[in-house]
């Protein structure tokens, strides 16, 4: 699955410019929404490289919903909303780690 989703992200990215940082993906909200792709890289990709390790499939969706909260909370229009979203998964993610 991540080689397909690193296929897909070449796709919509100018690599041959030589620019560190890929160019922006034209918005797309279903696909790439805006709020995803601020980065150096989509959010999925980052989560996808952090839940990883994850010690059980529960474990890693907790973590995933608290990074994707985070990763966006400065690019919507109501940030307490989406840090308090984080909150709320990382709690979940603490009690299933006791």
């Amino acid at each position: 699955m991540y080689e397909v989703l690193l296929t897909d992200w070449r796709r919509f990215n100018d690599w041959s410019n030589g620019n560190d940082k890929p160019q922006a993906v034209n918005s797309d909200p279903v696909n790439h929404p805006e709020h995803y792709t601020k980065g150096s890289q989509e959010a999925i990709v980052t989560i996808e490289e952090a839940i990883h390790d994850a010690p059980s499939v529960e474990a890693g969706f907790l973590q995933g919903q608290v990074l994707k909260y985070l990763l966006r909370v400065w690019h919507k229009d109501n940030p307490q909303q989406d840090a308090k979203k984080a909150q709320w998964y990382l709690a979940r993610l603490v009690e299933t780690l006791n």
